[in-house]
């Protein structure tokens, strides 16, 4: 569906993304990477927005620059805000299908259905400027679905949306993907993306860092360096008996927190030790939590990585 290979794009002597090279089969991605990290060029070079300064793209076996006949099987979600206050939402959206070379019937048709997909038919005469965010972030993705494109794609899609909305159009996106579509979501958000389940690219600084499934990618990560917070009654015992095994390289004590934090280059072997010190000490337990966990950690860490720091 999608190939990049040595994909560079710079902006003079800024890289929007470095060398990347991948191909995507249909199905379900998620694009995930802090603010700043190249997304939005990474979806960009896939709509033809952008060209490659290195390297070459196809999207459905085609070049996709200037090729407008390509969009057409392709729904676009972009970050960006609707700028259109005094038109409304039917008359937005009605105009962007025919756009893609329906008749005015079916756009009106098509219009309606896809406001009412994403809840806001009620209001779909309204003009956009009188729409909260949340609203006119729904307007976005009723015009990317209403044509029924092949593949979806969209830019931090619960940008200004109350959890109920959020768990809303959580379950049309995953309709959507039951349905046999393929579909890219990008964020900067973990659980926004996990939310839908798809394979995962990870992505900081322009370079591609990690892909594949959620289990992969844990898998992964699971035994990279870093530190494990471990909350349990008698701190100090627990952390002399910690001591006591090889993969851990450095032990303090939060007597505040009664918690326990862990230093190790080898966490898979500190987590295969620590049920018997626990059973064998009678400690409780109350958490054990990863510093992996923190999205901006996680991509620090791949970040080393990459750079042979690790």
């Amino acid at each position: 569906m999608i190939r990049f290979e040595g994909v560079t794009k710079l902006y003079k002597t800024v890289i929007g993304v470095n060398d990347i090279s991948l191909d995507l089969a249909p199905g379900a991605y998620g694009l995930l990477g802090p603010n700043g990290s190249g997304k939005t060029t990474f979806i960009n070079l896939i709509l033809g927005q952008l060209r490659p300064t290195l390297g070459s793209v196809r999207v459905f076996g085609e070049d996709p620059w200037r090729r407008s006949d390509l969009l057409r099987r392709i729904g676009v979600c972009p970050a960006v805000d609707i700028l259109l206050p005094n038109v409304t939402a039917l008359d937005w959206v009605q105009y962007l299908v025919r756009m893609h070379g329906f008749c005015a019937t079916e756009a009106t048709r098509r219009a309606e259905a896809a406001l009412d997909i994403v809840g806001i038919k009620h209001a779909m005469l309204r003009p956009i400027g009188s729409y909260s965010l949340g609203m006119r972030q729904r307007c976005k993705i009723a015009q990317a679905i209403a044509h029924e494109p092949e593949l979806l794609i969209l830019d931090e899609p619960f940008n200004g949306l109350d959890p109920v909305g959020r768990h809303e159009l959580t379950e049309l996106f995953l309709r959507w993907i039951g349905e046999g579509k393929s579909f890219l979501l990008a964020s900067h958000l973990l659980h926004e993306v996990e939310a839908v389940r798809p394979s995962f690219l990870l992505i900081s600084g322009g370079r591609l860092l990690a892909s594949g499934s959620p289990q992969e990618v844990h898998s992964l990560l699971a035994d990279l360096p870093g530190e494990v917070y471990i909350r349990v009654d008698r701190p100090q015992e627990f952390a002399a008996r910690l001591c006591q095994i090889e993969a851990v390289e450095a032990v303090r004590i939060d007597m505040q927190l009664s918690e326990v934090v862990v230093s190790t280059r080898r966490p898979l072997v500190l987590s295969q030790c620590l049920p018997a010190i626990v059973n064998e000490g009678r400690f409780a337990v109350r958490e054990v939590r990863s510093g992996q966990e923190s999205l901006q950690q996680l991509f620090t860490t791949l970040m080393r990585m990459h750079r042979g720091e690790i």
